[in-house]
């Protein structure tokens, strides 16, 4: 018999390609598992943004491990709705992102019903340092190395630094 808590486990251990001290459980895109009578595992993965290049390793991968696991049919699938919250990230993988020394995401911001908003101007609130907890930092780029990633630096350790930037 498929047990849909081991697939689970199995799945939920696999980590992300491009934060490998996260889980993918960790960081929320594991969605769901689902067994059938038939044996047959269903895995579904939301990916943090919709062009996110890295969901196809992310598939594999989860693929490959509930295979390795004995799980022989496997299917993993990509869900876009809802889309994948920064919130989603659980208190493990902010602990491992901030050992890591990637500034975690605060509170996501919340969509109010109606017309949206415009701001042609805010102010950016700061980013405590991972390194030496400085709330002192300064925002370098809102670009890092992947999509969801912002760059800064802190003012007091001058240690440049990766936020997650809130989704």
């Amino acid at each position: 018999m498929v047990s849909a808590a081991d697939a689970r486990r199995v799945a939920g251990a696999v980590r992300d390609p491009e934060l490998p001290m996260l889980t993918l459980a960790d960081l929320g895109v594991l969605r769901s598992v689902e067994c059938d009578g038939d044996g047959r595992v269903t895995v579904g993965l939301t990916p943090t943004y919709p062009g996110c290049p890295a969901i196809a390793e992310m598939r594999a991968t989860v693929a490959g491990a509930l295979r390795a696991a004995g799980f022989a049919r496997v299917e993993v699938r990509t869900v876009l709705s809802p889309p994948w919250s920064s919130d989603w990230i659980t208190p493990a993988g902010r602990r491992a992102l901030a050992a890591h020394r990637i500034a975690p995401p605060g509170a996501a911001p919340r969509a109010r019903p109606g017309p949206v908003d415009l701001e042609l101007s805010w102010t950016r609130r700061g980013v405590p340092c991972p390194r030496c907890a400085s709330a002192s930092t300064e925002e370098l780029s809102g670009f890092g190395a992947g999509a969801c990633l912002e760059l800064w630096r802190c003012r007091a350790c001058r240690e440049p630094f990766e936020h997650i930037r809130e989704i």
